[in-house]
């Protein structure tokens, strides 16, 4: 054998032996990947059966009903204000109301975002939020006056829109709680249904809508759990649920289970700030009859028969007169219905058009809401003698003329007449006429003037510099008196006109007590158009 056959035979099973090595590697080599990928194909959870999303079906219950019919007829309002100086109580400023001095309207100013007795106005702008709904297609709506009265801008939004409409306030009426305001939109809008709020039951559902925390729409559900609850004013019955009510929400309409709306959503009692279980709605009866005043009159008109007497009553004192229901007339106003029909002091008014009067309350409540000139039959005991008396029902408003709480609650804003041709001109102000009591409390001997009761941020009177609490007792060297004088003057001036304010203003130093008027002038020019 060769040496070179010798060494081919030697090679031979070695390369044998590489190839075999080679082979059983790849082998191996693709049995481990194999092993991989089905360890990553197993299922985690071997146990578990894979969810299937059935096709989409929608519940259609009833409170999805109510929200569909409801939601195109709420609003969301926000507002803007320039703080104005401090409020200063009666004790230092004769010009502060009784409101500013009381306790009553705290949860309102807290639970809404209004400053609290204590805290100092900043210096800047600041907005709040709230709700209220449609009643007219034309674009009137009603809300709560605390989310409006403060405003010097008032914007709306409608449900799935982002558009705002600036919106004007018509009226309000600071009894109830109650402002008008209105849009200018560009289609015809979905007024809310509306019930009659006397056959709402304890135990029915409630649902509130509104925007409560800016949060536009939400819908809230509960029961009605109290009617008649009186814990502010005496025109304020309020419908009480447990339905959430929440910050925002203030405004917006509580509704029945057909979605037709029984009430204006006004107030929580709460310690935290927020939801806990007991809201309050006014009833829309009262708020209708609010707004229809409004509508057709530019006020709320109520009625009066002219007298006064002690609100609480004691069942004791009338047991004492031989009676279980009434009212003991503590004063009649000279003049008034009551004094012609011959009331007298001491009488006790026992029955209206035959129907027995339970308390004071009673006696207000329907007397208000009857039309000023109809008559009604008092049934009255004089002396132990029961007699019928017929009353004709006056204005309260001109009634109590001299009395400060029910004359003036609410600024008049000088407004051009949007039929007018100068519709450019305006003042930017709201004033109050003044009567002989107000005149006397404030030391203010001019038996001319209106006072300011607003001026609107960048309008022509701040420009000129007049202020809150002013009195203007001339314009242009014409007499003022009253808001209709203010009115006159202002429709014979044209853009560009130039334009003096006669004013009276407080004086810094005081004698005795008693704040000291100062006359000064204010002009300029009224913008062009």
């Amino acid at each position: 054998m060769s040496w070179t056959e010798r060494i081919r035979r030697q090679k031979l099973p070695s390369l044998s032996l590489l190839v075999f090595s080679l082979c059983a590697l790849i082998v191996m080599s693709t049995l481990l990947t194999q092993g991989v990928h089905a360890a990553k194909g197993q299922a985690t959870a071997p146990s578990a059966t894979p969810l299937i999303i059935p096709s989409m079906h929608k519940l259609d219950n009833e409170f999805v009903k109510i929200a569909k019919l409801v939601e195109p007829s709420v609003v969301f309002i926000s507002t803007d204000w320039k703080p104005k100086e401090a409020a200063v109580t009666k004790k230092g400023n004769p010009h502060a109301s009784e409101e500013d001095e009381q306790d009553g309207m705290d949860m309102f100013r807290r639970f809404f975002g209004q400053q609290g007795p204590g805290q100092a106005p900043k210096n800047f702008k600041q907005e709040a939020s709230g709700s209220g709904f449609i009643v007219d297609k034309s674009g009137y709506i009603l809300t709560n006056l605390h989310v409006v009265e403060e405003a010097d801008h008032i914007k709306v939004k409608l449900t799935g829109e982002t558009k705002e409409y600036k919106a004007k306030l018509i009226g309000s009426d600071i009894e109830t709680d109650v402002a008008v305001i209105k849009i200018e939109p560009d289609r015809p809008l979905t007024p809310i249904k509306i019930s009659n709020s006397d056959g709402v039951q304890v135990g029915d559902w409630a649902i509130a809508v509104g925007a409560p925390f800016g949060l536009q729409t939400s819908v809230t559900a509960g029961i009605i759990s109290a009617l008649g609850r009186d814990i502010a004013q005496q025109f304020q019955r309020f419908i009480q649920t447990d339905a959430a009510i929440n910050p925002g929400n203030s405004g917006g309409p509580l509704v029945n289970i057909n979605g037709e709306v029984v009430g204006i959503n006004t107030m929580i009692a709460t310690r935290s700030g927020g939801y806990e279980g007991i809201g309050f709605a006014l009833p829309i009866n009262t708020a209708a009859r609010v707004y229809n005043s409004v509508i057709q009159t530019g006020r709320v008109v109520r009625g009066s028969i002219g007298i006064q007497f002690q609100r609480t009553q004691t069942p004791e004192l009338l047991k004492a007169l031989g009676y279980d229901h009434g009212v003991v007339v503590g004063e009649v106003i000279p003049g008034g219905p009551s004094a012609a029909a011959g009331l007298k002091q001491e009488d006790i008014v026992i029955a209206i058009n035959g129907k027995p009067i339970k308390d004071g309350d009673d006696l207000v409540a329907r007397i208000a809401d009857t039309p000023v000139g109809n008559t009604v039959t008092l049934t009255v005991d004089h002396g132990g003698q029961k007699s019928d008396k017929k009353v004709t029902i006056g204005d309260r408003e001109k009634v109590f003329k001299d009395d400060p709480r029910f004359a003036g609650h609410r600024p008049q804003m000088t407004e051009p007449d949007d039929k007018s041709e100068n519709t450019s001109v305006r003042f930017g102000i709201g004033i109050r006429s003044l009567n002989d009591e107000l005149r006397k409390e404030m030391n203010l001997e001019d038996p001319n003037g209106v006072q300011v009761t607003t001026v609107e941020d960048g309008s022509f009177a701040d420009e000129i510099g007049v202020k809150e609490k002013d009195v203007i007792v001339s314009i242009n060297r014409q007499q003022v008196k009253s808001f209709d004088d203010v009115k006159r003057i202002q429709a014979t001036l044209k853009p560009g006109s130039a334009v003096a304010f006669r004013v009276l203003r407080a004086s810094a130093g005081q004698r005795r007590g008693q704040i000291q008027w100062v006359g000064v002038y204010f002009s300029g020019t009224l913008p062009a158009e």
